[in-house]
């Protein structure tokens, strides 16, 4: 039954009990250098690309890294995350979805929560490095590609844990969460960017991309509605939110994944939170902190957050004793 009832990130700082001061703190004030990676951009079958950044450091375990939306490879928390890693002994792979981290892909597709074809590019580019232990952590978005992957797919045996932070488990109740209040902050931050890819897509592919839609963007409704689900083989926004949303996939999750939803989190809505799954998972974990924002828990006088330290955690228990806490 690994619902955890009781977890260890109880007493940030006064400060930080604020959800908006704990996510912004993280996501624009923190800094954190990024690391000395090499980049390779892998070609995929389709014509397309991602860009790959990693560091071997000798050891033939490793972390994959999934970022966010509207993030990249080297966004804070995958900097922080990797440099926690490397000093463990791992080796690091940090990825990044099509049109971002700063080169725009070829093609008229873009990234979505469903991109499962690409992050299992990234796990054979890892295996063809000589990794034989993969560990998967995945940011929020990073975190719901991250889980549709381990319930949909066949897996290599090779990968042997996985935690998804700060992860959207319904995508739908997740994209109503963030029409409310202040949260419309971080909705239109989000829109602002998502339309500057679509303009450079729409003046690339015309006759895929309506440029006049554009302009009409206010929430998701539309980007998922006029662009997301159309481009990507999705009936409607309605169908997307439902096919993508790992709730419907963490039954098939044949391997240890710890999900880390803060309960204050401003992102989730109210079945971001499978606690009943959890119960009754022989492999899914949730742990719901108090606190801890969205993709934060900062930690008093240290400059990793504990979602990284407990990842770490997590797969160190499984490694020494097959077990997990």
């Amino acid at each position: 039954m690994p619902l955890i009832e009781h977890s260890e990130y109880d007493s940030p700082s006064i400060i930080h009990r604020n959800r908006h001061i704990s996510t912004i703190y993280a996501a624009l004030i923190k800094k954190f250098e990024v690391p000395e990676y090499t980049r390779e951009k892998h070609e995929l079958n389709d014509g397309d690309f991602i860009n790959i950044d990693y560091i071997l450091n000798g050891s033939k375990k490793a972390v994959i890294l999934c970022h966010g939306l509207e993030g990249d490879s080297r966004r804070t928390y995958n900097n922080s995350c990797a440099a926690y890693f490397l000093q463990k002994g791992f080796s690091v792979f940090a990825w990044n979805n099509r049109t971002c981290g700063g080169e725009m892909n070829r093609l008229p597709r873009l990234y979505h929560h469903g991109a499962v074809d690409d992050l299992d590019e990234v796990v054979r580019f890892a295996l063809k490095k000589g990794i034989e232990d993969i560990y998967l952590i995945g940011y929020s978005m990073g975190g719901v590609q991250l889980l549709n992957y381990l319930g949909w797919t066949k897996i290599d045996q090779r990968i042997k844990a996985a935690v998804s932070i700060s992860v959207p488990t319904h995508i739908a109740t997740s994209a109503e969460v963030l029409k409310q209040g202040f949260n419309r902050v971080y909705l239109k931050n989000f829109t602002i960017d998502i339309k500057k890819k679509l303009k450079y897509k729409a003046a690339q592919f015309p006759d895929f991309i309506n440029r006049d839609q554009i302009d009409n963007i206010s929430s998701f409704d539309e980007v998922d509605q006029y662009f997301t689900a159309p481009l990507h083989g999705f009936a409607s926004r309605d169908d997307y939110y439902e096919r993508v949303s790992p709730e419907f996939s963490l039954k098939d999750i044949t391997i240890p994944v710890l999900i880390i939803n803060s309960l204050d989190d401003p992102f989730l809505g109210e079945r971001c939170y499978p606690r009943t799954i959890a119960k009754d998972s022989a492999y899914v974990y949730l742990e719901t902190p108090k606190y801890g924002g969205h993709c934060a828990f900062p930690l008093r006088d240290s400059e990793y957050s504990y979602a990284e330290k407990r990842a770490f955690e997590f797969f160190e228990s499984f490694r020494s004793n097959n077990t997990l806490v």
